[in-house]
Formats: C-alpha cells, sequence, structure tokens
C-alpha cells in the first residue's frame, strides 16, 4: 500500500512540476519563468526541494496534506500551517533543515490550542525576556534564533555559530523566571550542508 502512495505521489509531484513551470511559474502565481529573478537553475533546485520536503512531510503524518504547507524560494524554507502541539513543529523544523540544499528555514507553523489568557500571557512575557536577553548578549547572533514558548517550555531552533554560543544560548533560556524547561533544536553551521550557487 506504502509503494502504491509513494507512486501516486511523486507521479502527481512529476505531472504538476511539468506543468507548474511551463504555464505559470512554480508557485502558480502568473509569474512565468522569464519573469522571475532567479536563475532557471534555481528555480528548478526550489521546485525539486520543495516536491521533497512536501513529500517527506505527508509520509511523516497523512494529516500535514491539508495542515502544513511549504515553500522553497532560493534554497530559503518557508513553513506554515497548524498542528496539534510543539513537538510536531519541532520535528518538522528538522526536517527541513535536514533538506539537501536548505539556506534557512522560517518555521509560522501555528500550534493549535484552546485560548487560555493566563497561559498566554506568560508565555508571551517568557519569549521576550529570553528574546531580550539574546539580542543583549554580544556572544550571541540572536536573528539565527527562533524561540516558541508553550506551556512555559522554550523550544528554540536555530543556527550557532560555534558549540559555546550553542551552550550560551540554552544557559540564557534556563535562566528566564519560572521556565519549566528548555527544548533546544540548535544546529551547528559546520553540520549545515549549505550549497552556494
Amino acid at each position: 500500500m506504502k509503494n502504491k502512495i509513494l507512486i501516486c505521489l511523486s507521479l502527481m509531484m512529476i505531472l504538476s512540476g511539468c506543468v507548474g513551470v511551463s504555464s505559470s511559474g512554480i508557485f502558480g502565481t502568473g509569474v512565468s519563468v522569464a519573469l522571475d529573478p532567479r536563475s532557471v537553475g534555481t528555480q528548478i533546485d526550489d521546485s525539486i526541494m520543495q516536491k521533497n520536503l512536501s513529500a517527506r512531510i505527508i509520509l511523516l503524518d497523512k494529516k500535514y496534506l491539508i495542515s502544513v504547507n511549504s515553500k522553497v524560494l532560493d534554497g530559503r524554507i518557508f513553513l506554515t500551517g497548524k498542528v496539534d502541539n510543539p513537538e510536531e513543529k519541532l520535528k518538522l523544523t528538522k526536517m527541513a533543515w535536514e533538506t539537501d540544499g536548505a539556506r534557512s528555514v522560517r518555521n509560522d507553523i501555528k500550534v493549535k490550542e484552546e485560548f487560555n489568557f493566563k497561559q498566554s500571557a506568560k508565555d508571551i512575557l517568557i519569549t521576550s525576556q529570553l528574546r531580550t536577553a539574546l539580542i543583549l548578549n554580544k556572544n550571541i547572533k540572536a536573528t539565527n534564533y527562533q524561540i516558541d514558548t508553550y506551556k512555559k517550555k522554550i523550544y528554540l531552533y536555530g543556527i550557532a555559530i560555534t558549540s559555546d554560543e550553542k551552550k550560551e544560548v540554552i544557559e540564557e533560556a534556563k535562566q528566564i523566571l519560572d521556565v519549566e524547561d528548555v527544548i533546544a533544536s540548535i544546529l551547528l553551521v559546520n553540520e549545515l550542508r549549505i550549497q552556494k550557487n
């Protein structure tokens, strides 16, 4: 059964990729290949990366077919949609970073939940305190990190230049008042496969 699904997905991706590039641009926005500022090679690389990532996300769980979207522009991956918990968001972020040729990942996936004003306010306060601490710390490049706080747990993901910076970011997170746990998904620059054009 899995083989049939994989074959169908592969055929759909190949066929939709051919039509998308020739008629209305890779993203179906009406922009032709000739007007796209990216080189044709970059457009093809981005299309392959996007289809590869989309297939892997769907294989992880079929519910992501309609709840999670991915876009790739010049090797930069953008994720949007909704998931049930922060662990799923973190798993999808890691999967995006593992895509060959990924230069950066922007994860705007939201976590579905019932709204609790008191808890949300506390989480926002924790996030803003950590963001400020990272900005003020001269040994940390704060723009390389994304922070999500969910029920007093900090979820950190990003890229550290050195292992010392990675340790310092985690220590800053642990020092924030009321934090119950820090879950870090921080990659080192030398662990990435950055492709230069």
